[in-house]
Parts: structure tokens; sequence; C-alpha cells
């Protein structure tokens, strides 16, 4: 009867085959199922419970009681009974960090690529992985978009090799999607193609591992944090006041009592308008310190203010990030790594 219970985030299994049912128990006209979980709960965890009640129901005598009860497993356990995808390539990873906003158009992702180039100028080892899965930008801006990430056999697992460039280790959707290919997956078919474009990556050893994850606070992003032993995030948002909403929206997200995430921190992007002949000057276009109101208010850091200079746009379309310069973009890029390094470690 439980085999008719399919987990709707991993196609075509039930949770019998993918080791989800711990123990079943028959007293009299009572049956007891125990579902095992993630250590980091499953988001659809009361979906299969209700399923799995409603599978014992219909085979069931009538007037059988029936209780699911669920208990949560360790790493190492998830391994051993098969029941979520190996965790192994994270074991030499020292922090996973996601970089999120509560919405789109901020430059998330130009943070995340000049953030990850930075922390490698600073001599750390980097990895970035790319899960905007509707809007994989990583391989235009590390100039990596013609390059096809290998394969290799280890014992009986096929590992993916991330490309790397400036120092990095990148990994993106984006490699595997066709140029100008829309990528139209449904939810839980995106969740697993990003679990596994993170898990099944020879990472190797990482001082920091970035997640550049999809604007907003849905569905992928609940399974990320919560399948991905994410250490906590760093938000991005614009100074102006309309963005105050969706930066409580992400804040809200990994503070929620089911998620207790650390949040390392607020990037303000696009803080003032520097013109290339005029490189002193400061135009605050969108408002001045929103962003360092909104750390105030939400009792965040606010671990950078990242100008709109036109060299970071070009560059970025050019594939060589910002960060790589010696110029003042450069440096608060820079800048931006050391204070979220001084935020990890104090946070340890």
């Amino acid at each position: 009867m439980l085999f008719d219970v399919q987990h709707p985030g991993k196609e075509d299994k039930n949770i019998v085959e993918l080791g989800m049912v711990d123990k079943v128990e028959i007293d009299g006209n009572k049956v007891t199922v125990t579902l095992a979980f993630p250590k980091r709960r499953d988001p659809l965890a009361e979906y299969l419970e209700e399923s799995s009640k409603a599978a014992i129901y219909r085979h069931a005598p009538e007037g059988t009681e029936v209780e699911i009860k669920t208990v949560i497993r360790n790493a190492g356990e998830h391994k051993q009974n098969g029941l979520d995808m190996d965790m192994a390539q994270l074991d030499n990873v020292s922090h996973i960090i996601g970089v999120a906003s509560g919405k789109g158009g901020v430059g998330k992702s130009t943070i995340a690529v000049n953030l990850a180039v930075a922390l490698a100028r600073l001599g750390y080892k980097v990895g970035l992985a790319d899960a905007d899965v509707y809007g994989p930008s990583v391989p235009k801006m590390t100039g990596t978009e013609d390059q096809m990430p290998e394969a290799v056999k280890e014992g009986d697992k096929e590992l993916i090799l991330p490309i790397e460039k400036f120092g990095v280790e990148w990994m993106s959707i984006g490699f595997f999607a066709k140029q100008g290919e829309a990528l139209i997956w449904r939810g839980p078919m995106a969740c697993n193609a990003l679990k596994q474009m993170i898990l099944q990556v020879k990472w190797g050893v990482l001082d920091f591992l970035l997640i550049d994850m999809p604007p907003g606070t849905g569905d992928i992003h609940i399974s990320l944090v919560q399948d991905i032993p994410m250490e906590g995030a760093v938000i991005v948002t614009t100074p102006q006041p309309v963005a105050l909403a969706d930066v409580e929206k992400s804040v809200n997200m990994f503070r929620n009592k089911n998620i207790e995430k650390t949040i390392f921190g607020l990037v303000e992007n696009m803080s003032w308008f520097t013109p290339a002949e005029l490189p002193e000057n400061r135009y605050y276009i969108f408002g001045k310190n929103g962003g360092l109101e909104m750390a105030e208010n939400f009792k965040i850091p606010l671990l950078g203010q990242i100008p709109i200079v036109q060299s970071i746009r070009e560059d970025g379309d050019g594939g060589e990030p910002a960060a790589l310069s010696s110029r003042p973009d450069g440096a608060a890029f820079v800048t931006l790594a050391e204070n979220l390094v001084k935020a990890v470690n104090t946070a340890e």
C-alpha cells in the first residue's frame, strides 16, 4: 500500500524505494508507520504523511486506526540508507553560503560572481553554484558559455567536474542548456536538478561555496536551504525604500523556525552612480543609505555598498568580473569579501 505513495520531488520513485519507510508496526486494529526524513526536514513532509495515511486507509479493513510518526536522520544515515542524495562531495567544504534577493533585478548574480572572485583574490579556495535555474547568468558573466563540464567515474558514481577560471570553480545549469533555450521546469523537477548539480559536483577542498539562488522566496528556495547544508546567506538589495518589503521576505524566510539560517549580512547594490570621467563624484539615484537603514531595521550587518559603475556592467557582459580590477569598483568587492569573512568567523 505504501508503494502507492510517490515523492513529488523524486520522479518515478515511491517512499519505499527511497528508503523513507523506517518502520511499520501492527497492533490489533492499529497500524503505526514511521517515516524517516533528512536532518533538514523535507518541505513535502506533511504531504507525504497524509498521503501515507490515506494509502493505508484505502487498503486496510474498516475500523483500522492509523498513526504516522516521523524521525529525523543525520547526514551519515542518509548515505547508508539512500534516503537523500550523497553529501560526500560537500565534506571538504568549510562554508556553504547562499546569495539571495527578495526579487529579481537587483544585481544578485553580479554580486555573487564578483564576491566569489574577490574571495579568491584574498587567497581562499572558492566555488560558486549557479542555482538561478530560470535565468542562469554565470556562464555569460565568466566568459565560459562555450564550455561543457566533464564527467568522471569514481567507483559506481558519476561526478561532474566544475569549470575553473579566475581561481574559482564554477557550476551552472546554464552549462547544460542550449544558448537562448528556456528551461521550462516545474518546481519539483527544478529542485531535483539543482540539488543534483550541487551534490554531484567534485568540488574538492573549498573554503567557501557560494550558491547563487533564484530571486524570491518560493519552493525552490525552501528546498535548497533545507536539503543542502547551507550555513547561512547574504541578502542583496538596492537602496530605495520600496525594496524594504522584498528584503523583509528574504529575512523572514531564513529566520523561519523550520529553516533558521544565519543571515551574515546585507549587500546594498547600485548604491550611487559614479561617472568614469568623475571618479570622485557620487550621485544617489536610488536614495542614500537605504541599505544601511534596512540592515539596522532587521539587525543584520551591512557588508558592503557597491556603486553603479559602467565598467561593472561592461565587465560582466564581457566575461571579466569587475572584482579582478584594481579600480574602485574592484576594491569595493574585495572589501565586501573581507567583511563577509569577518561575519562568518564571528558567527562561528
